[in-house]
């Protein structure tokens, strides 16, 4: 079996003697020895070390040892969590020569390999995790850019080369890479994934959550990431959905291919018996934007603050427009800021009583643009911002042959409940490739 296979598929492929870990982590490396000089989705790859993890979890599976449901599984790690022994580099070149290696795990990725799991490296994020993009390069076309800021993770589980890799997202960086690369993404409740170890673009903003190849592996790598013993993964009729279509803000700025996928899929999901409602977005919508950059660039500035005067030369011309930004930024605007994301969460929890299972948008205004930008995470944004739970996937191909993606939007805390509904639709689409 190959890495592109889902997590449940290779496990089961392990229980049942015709895998093991060590050929999977095998072929993952040949992968990344292969495709990562044209890819660039990599900053490290422990070889020694996945391979040791892998040799190890196969003879615990031989004497039925199984340690949870990453069991024997390679996972990729985004380079703004700790890994121990390795320097959690940050895209930043003078950190990758100044700092020391992690002394320990972040929590997460502890989690991970309670679960199982086998670390096999770390993928390139843009630097700091904001805007300025990486050398990273799409699977799709090598003049697309993969988005950012989780631009590896999502441009090495789309090539194959991982099943499944972490990502983060404060705007836009989980769910716009993964859309872009044609792979699943999930942005969970905010506070639900420990920050512990991840270096923080904005705290009140900030997302770990997984990228993979289909919704129930997002399902898997959660509850991994979360030490959830046991989730109820029953799956809904489509006949007992109700499902949001949100217009205005997010269908004024999308691009006519992916406003037509989009009105297919939604006429799949109708036909299946699901219930489609338009729903008009709270007022507080007009100036989501404004004030989710200004958290962003002023809880990014007070964390930069002393590294961005001592070395100001290390930062790339958008990452520091971002922080000069939020240096000026004054107290009353950002309190202002915070009052108004307080206010929208709300209005969120009231459009949500009545008793719609998930919202619908795009994953992303358009296909994957050039090189030169990550792409435009208003599609994204507002969701971080409300600290809601999102999961993208795949739903139709450009006329470039590049992927575009729907993105579903649940009620907070409920996300388990989401990816039960994002799975249902998921299975109503045929493969995009």
């Amino acid at each position: 079996m190959e890495p592109t296979q889902s997590i449940s598929a290779l496990r089961a492929a392990m229980k049942s003697g015709t895998l093991t870990s060590t050929a999977l982590v095998e072929q993952c490396l040949a992968r990344i020895k292969a495709g990562d000089g044209e890819l660039g989705a990599w900053v490290s790859v422990d070889v020694g070390g996945a391979r040791a993890d892998a040799e190890r979890a196969d003879k615990e599976l031989a004497r039925g040892v199984v340690h949870g449901v990453l069991h024997g599984i390679p996972i990729g790690i985004k380079d703004i969590v700790d890994v121990v022994g390795t320097v959690t580099g940050a895209g930043s070149a003078l950190r990758m020569k100044l700092e020391a290696p992690a002394a320990r795990d972040a929590t997460l990725v502890a989690a991970l390999r309670r679960a199982g799991g086998i670390i096999i490296g770390k993928t390139v994020t843009t630097q700091f995790a904001c805007f300025d993009p990486a050398l990273t390069r799409n699977p799709w076309g090598a003049d697309r850019t993969p988005g950012g800021s989780s631009s590896g993770s999502a441009a090495a589980v789309a090539a194959g080369m991982v099943p499944a890799a972490i990502g983060s997202q404060t705007g836009g960086s989980i769910t716009r890479p993964a859309a872009y690369c044609g792979v699943c993404g999930m942005k969970p409740t905010f506070q639900t994934v420990p920050l512990d170890g991840v270096i923080p673009v904005a705290p009140s903003l900030d997302h770990p959550g997984p990228i993979t190849r289909t919704v129930g592996d997002l399902r898997v790598m959660l509850q991994a990431m979360t030490e959830t013993a046991c989730v109820e993964s029953e799956l809904p009729a489509m006949s007992h959905l109700k499902l949001g279509r949100l217009r205005h803000f997010f269908e004024d700025r999308i691009d006519p291919q992916v406003r037509d996928a989009l009105d297919a899929t939604i006429e799949r999901f109708v036909s299946a018996g699901a219930t489609m409602v338009d729903i008009d977005v709270p007022s507080e919508f007009s100036d989501v934007l404004l004030h989710h950059r200004r958290i962003m660039a002023t809880e990014a500035a007070l964390w930069h603050r002393e590294r961005f005067r001592n070395h100001r030369d290390d930062y790339g011309p958008r990452i520091a427009s971002l922080l000069e930004e939020g240096l000026g930024t004054s107290l009353a605007d950002y309190s202002a800021s915070k009052a108004h994301q307080l206010a929208l969460t709300k209005a969120m929890a009231a459009l949500f009583q009545h008793r719609i299972d998930a919202l619908l948008t795009p994953a992303a205004i358009g296909p994957a643009p050039d090189a030169t930008t990550t792409g435009d995470p208003c599609m994204n944004s507002p969701w971080s911002y409300t600290g809601l739970p999102t999961v993208s996937f795949p739903i139709g191909l450009s006329t470039e042959r590049l992927p575009l993606a729907i993105q579903l939007v649940g009620p907070h805390r409920h996300d388990w409940q989401l990816l039960n509904v994002a799975e249902v639709c998921e299975r109503l689409l045929p493969p995009v490739a």
